[in-house]
């Protein structure tokens, strides 16, 4: 098993994600399964376990704690994380935390993370109502933390905001990362902007939830003629290529593959110039949807002012992915500021480079969230707001 040094401690290159873990028919975690691969994860080298409070709808900590209670403490090193993200009247940080511990049946955290910090959460965990930084700064004071941070699906504007007000007291962030986020989500700009400020980097859906293992057999071909064994080895080597990534978390809910990624992260091979060219090359072939490059020439003349790029990035994400990303960004944005908002002008689609039918792309894009019930949830939360204020 490769590792990486963090402050004084190895951490195993590979983390345990536990957001998915094996399930019975009836729909609950399987305990026993969980057990066989926690046992085998740590027979094998790994020893970083990340938890949160809504994995396996509040499941994931129970399992994971009776997993791990056999084994000396000292032997792993357990994360979970502060549900800040989530929609709540209040929010009670010393509640949840006491709840984590004993549902993890540990008396401390070694990795504690703010969950999510986006567009949509800032202002809760910023709200001095709920205290919820200091609470957890405390607690590190007290050694019930070992190691603060967070996690973030934020756009670069938000993450260099958090950074610069509270980078100086967080010791790693957790981001998405994988060779086709890298320009489809921005990935590159975030991990730059972290290594600027010298936040190690922890990765999450490094496989796009199993998306970049299921390429053609065109694209296979060419990263085995490269000397890539196969799609996930690719994947992971491209991780394990940059320098600042300390962790890298997988769900593993089958024993063969925690096998297969145990074997990967059992070597360090760093990726040529030409293989990472390919990767970049499959990225583009993966994307779907329109060829926005992000010029911003569509923003000058918007007579609503909408952060046009974004949105397309938005449709183009839900198109290939169905991914939750963008439904996260839309939910922090003002009604003006909408796909809904367009005024059909054209004048964006008249100064595209890429001679993209802007106000059509909002459209359908429209549609898309109008069909999500999440978005359903987002509109009768805004309109019971309006009512409490009108």
């Amino acid at each position: 098993m490769l590792y990486k040094q963090f402050a004084d401690i190895k951490l195993s290159q590979l983390g345990f994600g536990t957001m998915r873990l094996p399930m019975t028919d009836d729909g609950d975690v399987d305990q026993e399964k969980t057990q066989e691969l926690i046992d085998y994860a740590l027979k094998n080298g790994i020893n970083y376990f990340d938890t949160a409070y809504p994995y396996c709808q509040g499941k994931s900590e129970i399992v994971i704690g009776e997993s791990l209670k056999k084994y000396p403490r000292n032997s792993f090193y357990l994360a979970d994380k502060y549900p800040g993200h989530q929609l709540a009247s209040s929010y009670n940080p010393q509640d949840i935390f006491e709840k984590q511990l004993k549902k993890c049946q540990v008396d401390y955290f070694d990795f504690y993370l703010l969950h999510n910090v986006c567009e949509q959460s800032l202002d809760v965990y910023e709200d001095e109502r709920w205290h919820i930084i200091p609470y957890f700064l405390e607690q590190k004071r007290l050694g019930r933390i070992k190691y603060l941070g967070f996690s973030t699906h934020a756009t670069v504007d938000t993450l260099r905001y958090f950074i610069e007000k509270y980078g100086n007291i967080m010791d790693f962030c957790q981001i998405q990362l994988n060779y086709l986020d890298w320009t489809l989500q921005q990935a590159k700009e975030k991990y730059e902007l972290l290594c600027q400020h010298n936040i190690p980097v922890w990765v999450m859906e490094p496989l796009r939830g199993g998306k970049l293992v299921n390429i053609t057999e065109g694209q296979l071909k060419r990263l085995q003629d490269s000397g890539l064994t196969n799609a996930q080895t690719a994947a992971f080597d491209f991780l394990k290529s940059l320098d600042n990534v300390t962790v890298v978390l997988s769900g593993m809910n089958e024993l063969s593959q925690m096998e297969e990624n145990i074997t990967i992260f059992s070597r360090q091979e760093a990726l040529t110039s030409a293989q990472r060219e390919i990767l970049f090359n499959i990225a583009e072939q993966l994307k779907q949807g329109e060829p926005c490059t992000g010029c911003r020439y569509c923003c000058e003349g918007c007579p609503a002012e909408l952060n046009i790029p974004q949105l397309i990035n938005c449709y183009n994400d839900l198109i290939y992915s169905k991914s939750f990303t963008p439904i996260m960004y839309l939910e922090h944005l003002p009604q003006d500021k909408l796909p809904t908002a367009c005024l059909g002008c054209g004048q964006c689609s008249a100064v595209c480079p890429q001679k993209i039918d802007v106000p059509q792309v909002l459209q359908k894009l429209t549609v898309m969230y109008e069909k999500s019930e999440k978005w359903h949830d987002i509109c009768k939360k805004r309109e019971q707001d309006a009512r409490k204020l009108g």
